[in-house]
């Protein structure tokens, strides 16, 4: 039985589940979902390339940003923890970076929350010895450090709802093929839209993504002081709400090539949806989480030197000419295109907000 049997089966024998469910199961069921079964999702042989794959540069950028918050929060222990590190390269390059720093190296504690077994192994095959992996950031006590992610939440899954007479969810039923049907939504998701202080138009379709809002809240429950740095591609209320967007924001990326067609290749197909920031400053807040600022990951990275990260990485190759085509073609994939398109969100517990040289170019001041 594939994983497309299993939902059929489900449906048959429960009735229509929620998209949530059923976006839940492609992407996480055990041994058959996207991000859960044996397979190269990431990189030329998978689905999509992520920053940190592209360069080293990219995470030694965001090591320099981690170690001006070590600087800020005393320069004694310092723990990191990255959540859904993907292939590893992220924190191979950040620790790769930090060890010329061996004061902090020597007091940095490095921690992996990644809740696919595939994914455990494949990191633990070329990450060094400084790093562990948990299953939860509960399980890490007297956390001082910063949280990471990088293009996680977006991978969260999320309900969709439709404004008509009253918000309604979508449900997915299974007849001769899958199909969609409409149901009142739970009042969790009137709430959500009441509480950010938006209405609907009438016929407006989107997400809800109840799981982000739970992350924000355990993340803040376990930190006991320190800094939340969250980069994804996502918008703010009203960019998130605004007419263009009325169809919401649901991908499938499958070898490379994108489609909205989420009853396809199940199990085989990443499913995404885009993050709603302003959700995670409103709820961080409400959690103890303030807000120091947000960014295109563009004006992050070039706050921070990344250009220079760039040219470092590539300065002992022989050919100029090439060295300098791949620092253009990486810059202009990192800082144009990508870099336009993805937020750097960071927020703070415990400090005095001290203003943090990665938003510099903040386009939004503190909440």
């Amino acid at each position: 039985m594939d994983l497309s049997d299993y939902i059929i089966k489900q449906i048959h024998e429960k009735g229509p589940i929620s998209f949530q469910e059923f976006m839940e199961l492609s992407l996480y069921y055990p041994e058959m979902g996207y991000y859960t079964s044996a397979h190269e999702i990431i990189g030329r042989q998978g689905d999509f390339y992520t920053s940190a794959t592209l360069t080293p540069a990219f995470g030694a950028t965001i090591a320099i940003q981690l170690e001006e918050i070590w600087r800020i929060m005393g320069g004694g222990e310092f723990t990191i923890v990255e959540y859904g590190a993907g292939t590893g390269d992220l924190c191979k390059s950040i620790l790769d970076y930090l060890k010329d720093n061996e004061k902090m190296y020597a007091q940095l504690r490095y921690c992996i929350i990644e809740k696919s077994r595939e994914m455990r192994n494949l990191e633990a095959k070329h990450l060094p010895d400084k790093v562990e992996w948990c299953s939860s950031i509960l399980e890490i006590k007297g956390l001082n450090g910063c949280v990471l992610s990088n293009e996680l939440l977006d991978n969260f899954a999320v309900h969709r709802v439709m404004m008509q007479e009253e918000l309604m969810e979508v449900y997915v039923d299974y007849q001769h093929g899958f199909t969609e049907i409409l149901r009142p939504a739970p009042p969790e998701l009137k709430k959500y839209f009441t509480e950010l202080n938006v209405v609907l138009p009438f016929g407006y379709c989107t997400e809800v993504n109840t799981q982000a809002i739970a992350w924000i809240t355990e993340i803040a429950s376990a930190l006991n002081s320190g800094y939340v740095i969250t980069i994804d591609y996502g918008y703010e209320n009203p960019t998130m709400y605004s007419a263009s967007k009325s169809e919401g924001s649901l991908l499938c990326y499958y070898k490379h090539s994108i489609n909205d067609s989420p009853y396809l290749h199940i199990g085989e197909q990443d499913l995404t949806c885009h993050v709603n920031f302003s959700a995670l400053e409103h709820w961080g807040n409400k959690v103890g989480l303030s807000a120091c600022g947000i960014t295109n990951q563009n004006y992050f990275l070039m706050s921070l030197g990344f250009r220079e990260q760039l040219v470092r990485l590539f300065s002992k190759d022989n050919n100029v000419l090439q060295a300098a085509a791949k620092v253009a073609a990486i810059s202009h994939t990192l800082l144009m295109d990508m870099g336009s398109k993805y937020k750097v969100l960071i927020q703070q517990k415990g400090l005095n907000g001290q203003k943090l040289t990665g938003l510099a170019c903040a386009i939004k001041s503190p909440l």
